[in-house]
């Protein structure tokens, strides 16, 4: 009793990889290998390794920029200290939002505050604060040695998740680009392998036709 054969399985990825990576490197000697796959072999070879080298130029240069920035908003930091402002009085709660010190948050308004240097010399300006803030009432902003209100120093985890946007998008970047020069060289090679295709069609249609026969006839 013969039993049915099994259909071939197919390859794992690491042997198809492993394949394909000797048949790039010519490393593979096969018959049936035209040189075009060989070509097509390794533009997906190189594809790969641009994919593993925009991994690594992304986060690298995400860290670098991270490694960068820490310091500076480290010493801004400490160059800069919190006190309470007491809120004299709200200029216009219906004028558009955005102060100088504020970053343009939504649900903010201008407020005139005063606060004291840390030589004990009065100030006042004016800051953003929420909505619901009241005269008399108080509101945290940053200033400087001088006493001079100033933007909020920026946190490490702020930092980080700008340095995280800036690697992510140079990655998707980076390897948008990989894939539309793999895509173009393949859709070359694939044009070659017609136009081979094309005349060697040529060539051999009239004598499988046997209209090469009836030529030479006539």
């Amino acid at each position: 009793m013969s039993s049915a054969p099994r259909p071939a399985r197919p390859a794992s990825l690491p042997r198809r990889t492993g394949r394909q990576l000797r048949r790039a490197l010519g490393a593979r000697h096969e018959p049936l290998v035209r040189p075009l796959d060989r070509s097509r072999a390794r533009a997906w070879l190189l594809a790969a390794f641009g994919a593993v080298l925009t991994v690594a130029l992304s986060v690298g240069g995400a860290l670098l920029l991270y490694r960068g920035a820490a310091p500076q908003a480290d010493a801004e930091r400490t160059r800069l200290h919190r006190v309470d402002a007491v809120v004299r009085g709200i200029p216009d709660r219906g004028a558009a939002t955005g102060g100088r010190f504020a970053g343009g948050h939504r649900n903010r308004t201008d407020v005139d505050v005063a606060w004291t240097a840390p030589d004990g010399t009065p100030r006042s300006g004016t800051v953003q604060a929420p909505d619901a803030t009241t005269a008399g009432g108080r509101v945290p902003i940053w200033i400087d040695r001088a006493g001079n209100a100033s933007a909020p120093p920026v946190d490490r985890a702020t930092l980080a998740v700008s340095a995280a946007c800036t690697g992510i998008g140079t990655l998707l970047t980076l390897f948008a680009l990989v894939v539309l020069v793999l895509r173009l060289r393949l859709h070359a090679l694939d044009r070659r392998a017609e136009s081979a295709w094309a005349d060697a069609w040529a060539r051999l249609e009239p004598r499988w036709s046997g209209r090469a026969g009836q030529r030479t006839e006539d």
